[in-house]
């Protein structure tokens, strides 16, 4: 007998592995954290939160239409929040993460973890299955043969 006939289960099971690995590779590189880009311009164009105490006057707060297309820290998370600065007295915008969206990201996540666990326990209860099946089998082969 060749090697591997007779384990007609045993492909699909791997493709849908594989099929389940790139969907959950997909999904974290979707939802990877947004990295603050570092500004290597003069201190006077830097933010004045990066080298002084600061006050948040508005909390983090999603961005209207108007302020996605004109505020550039509106666009890495989509959340803002007004800061204060103690010395100069400026008044700037600084992207944030919001608390709710981090919840929801985290349920989102704890459900793909779900997912992914139970559909490997099905797998595995599968291929046991078929295991126990070859073994019956052989254990009745041996049997008939005495």
């Amino acid at each position: 007998m060749l090697a591997g006939a007779g384990r007609r289960g045993l492909p699909r099971a791997g493709h849908l592995c594989w099929l389940l690995c790139a969907f959950t590779l997909k999904l974290c590189e979707a939802e990877a954290p947004v990295r603050e880009e570092k500004l290597s311009v003069s201190t006077s164009t830097s933010p004045c939160w990066l080298a002084e105490e600061f006050v948040v006057t508005e909390e983090c707060t999603p961005c209207s239409n108007f302020q996605i297309k004109t505020t550039p820290e509106c666009g890495s998370t989509g959340y803002v929040e007004k800061i204060t600065c103690s010395s100069s007295k400026r008044n700037e915008f600084r992207s944030c993460r919001s608390a709710l969206l981090e919840q929801h990201l985290f349920w989102k996540f704890e459900g793909v973890v779900v997912a992914v666990a139970l559909v490997f326990a099905c797998l595995v209860i599968v291929r046991q299955r078929q295991l126990d099946r070859k073994a019956l089998e052989k254990v009745r082969k041996q049997i008939e043969s005495i």
